[in-house]
């Protein structure tokens, strides 16, 4: 049987994918807004994104999760600027 995880590694574990998620979405909003071209991004997608990420964040404040809610915010952010990039660029 497995040992738990220690409760300092689950947090590392989760502070490393809030960053990885929250920064892979960096490199599209700067080739967006570089080249001013969004034909390639789903508009739905996108949108489900914006919600999916808003939710998260909703979820974080709730149970106080302080990660949740950084990496959430950031990646509200950056995505909702995609959003408005591609309403924008079409």
């Amino acid at each position: 049987m497995l040992e738990p995880l220690r409760p300092a590694l689950v947090d590392a574990i989760g502070i490393v994918a809030a960053i990885l998620t929250t920064l892979c979405w960096v490199p599209q909003a700067l080739k967006i807004v570089r080249d001013r071209e969004t034909r390639a991004i789903s508009l739905p997608g996108t949108l489900l994104c914006v919600a999916g990420v808003g939710l998260w964040l909703v979820y974080g404040l709730a149970v106080a999760d302080t990660p949740l809610i950084g990496s959430s915010a950031a990646t509200l952010a950056i995505t909702a600027a995609i959003l408005a990039l591609k309403i924008r660029h079409g």
